[in-house]
């Protein structure tokens, strides 16, 4: 048994085996297995992997069941103490593994980590997709330390110390087999987009941290698989956030959350239009009908809660906060400007 899997989930991403790969193995740990789960590419990846990597252990698919789906069934099928759930679209740095392995073998109570995620185009800057950290809001809006939305800081080492955060990004996501398997591994019906969030949340009901490690740094090119300004991605994003929030509120919080979310995703909707972004508009209604369409299913998923955890949420509203005070920087714990 490899001490740690590190795990890329590829689909036709030959272009960034072919960038990024070379440097993950230059910087793997002996005792690390670098592993290519492949979700049914049609492109040359497979032959690619063959010819210039045949010592790469490779997992096919049958098909592409998307994020959740994908790591799910090879997971099942890689024997390791830890996971890494590694993007094709990232660069990672020398001793990137090293400080996350060691929080993980000294803090049994922690399940989950992730490095600080930083900008593959401007390395300067945090990365959208994780940054040094994810939270989330008490109606569900996750956000970052160094991201806000889409405002994005440079990055001069205010947040190079590891603390506990909500949730930790998929881009590159340490965690304990032991664990992901208890959980039955990611949601599939999520496909893709925040499932993370919701395994984290998860992760938290049994009593276990999540951490960022920032002396771990990688670097995000992002969008790899669904451009940033994909309809299909908005789709996806406003209609697993409904599914996070039904699955793991407390039962009370329920009804006050959802009203008020119900209306800021209408808002969102019309300011969409307003753009001249109607097909993110329609995407918005297509998953609210999607929701709707699974909401006995979804709440059947509901798996004991702690309430506390929900404590762990930022108690303002992150839309406010930003979008009338002006408020772009969240430290961990406040937000200023």
């Amino acid at each position: 048994m490899a001490k740690l899997a590190i795990v890329i989930l590829n689909w036709n991403g030959q272009k960034f085996l072919a960038q990024f790969l070379p440097i993950l193995i230059k910087f793997a740990p002996e005792y690390t297995e670098v592993i290519i789960a492949d979700n049914a590419s049609t492109d040359n990846s497979i032959a690619f992997l063959k010819t210039n990597f045949p010592f790469i252990r490779i997992i096919q698919n049958n098909e592409n069941g998307g994020f959740s789906k994908g790591y799910n069934e090879a997971l099942r099928l890689i024997d390791a103490k830890y996971y890494c759930l590694l993007n094709s679209d990232v660069e990672v740095t020398e001793n990137w593994v090293t400080p996350i392995i060691s929080l993980l073998d000294s803090h049994p109570e922690v399940a989950v980590v992730q490095p600080k995620l930083l900008s593959y185009n401007d390395k300067k800057k945090f990365e959208y997709a994780g940054a040094s950290g994810g939270f989330i809001d008490h109606l569900g809006y996750p956000f970052c330390r160094g991201r806000v939305f889409e405002s994005l800081e440079s990055d001069n080492g205010q947040y190079d110390d590891p603390i506990e955060v909500f949730w930790a990004t998929g881009a590159a996501l340490f965690v304990r087999s032991a664990v992901f398997h208890a959980l039955n591994g990611l949601d599939e019906l999520f496909f893709a987009h925040m499932e993370e969030i919701d395994f984290c949340w998860r992760v938290k009901n049994l009593g276990y941290k999540v951490m960022v490690e920032p002396k771990s740094v990688v670097y995000h090119v992002g969008g790899g698989t669904l451009p940033k300004n994909s309809a299909k991605k908005t789709y996806l994003n406003f209609r697993n956030n409904m599914f996070l929030l039904l699955k793991n509120l407390p039962k009370k919080k329920l009804l006050p959350v959802f009203l008020l979310r119900f209306p800021l995703d209408n808002i969102a909707a019309i300011f969409f239009l307003l753009q001249g972004h109607w097909r993110d508009t329609v995407a918005v209604y297509r998953a609210q009908l999607s929701f709707l369409k699974h909401f006995s299913r979804i709440k059947q998923k509901r798996t004991p809660i702690n309430e506390e955890v929900f404590n762990q949420t930022f108690r303002k509203s992150i839309v406010f906060e930003h979008y009338i005070k002006k408020k772009t920087r969240f430290n961990g714990k406040t937000l200023d400007n």
